[in-house]
């Protein structure tokens, strides 16, 4: 059995229909579907805002080559075009954690290097697992406490939207 934690964003065309098809597209695994939460771009700031929303995930088939694998198809699903490193989306998924695996391996770095300073993705987090932890970082609500006020500020829940 493993379990993964799954992070979803989408900013382009029905952001919440591309979140709800990644629910939907894991419906077969999924433990805990977080609120989704509307935040403002990272990295490469002049695109639309993102909802984002974190999905926590298990199965007795699939190790964490298998979840990269089935977050690849539902971006394919979404027809997600790579064409700016952190550029606007369809859909994003991302595979945040799986149960204590660590990779360096090119095509999956596990944890996900980008996590420890992502509220986006740790606040979603914790309203599913209030007692997350982050492989090799410790529990996500100290992650959480490290981080600039201003990073949480623009993470707004959206209660009007559900995932499914």
């Amino acid at each position: 059995m493993s379990r993964a934690v799954l992070s979803l964003g989408s900013n382009l065309g029905d952001r919440l229909s591309y979140l709800r098809l990644a629910v939907e597209g894991l419906s077969d695994v999924l433990v805990a579907a977080s609120p989704v939460y509307e935040t403002a771009p990272w990295g490469v700031t002049d695109q639309p805002d993102f909802l984002n929303a974190i999905l926590v995930v298990e199965s007795p088939d699939l190790d964490e080559w298998g979840w990269l694998r089935r977050a690849q198809s539902l971006e394919q699903q979404a027809e997600r075009v790579r064409e700016q490193r952190w550029g606007p989306r369809t859909l994003d998924v991302d595979v945040v954690s799986v149960d204590e695996v660590r990779s360096t391996h090119p095509d999956l770095l596990l944890p996900h290097p980008g996590t420890p300073s992502r509220a986006t993705v740790l606040i979603p987090w914790l309203d599913v697992e209030p007692d997350a932890h982050l492989p090799g970082h410790g529990p996500v609500a100290d992650l959480l406490a490290t981080l600039p006020s201003s990073d949480i500020d623009d993470v707004h829940r959206r209660d009007d939207l559900t995932l499914h």
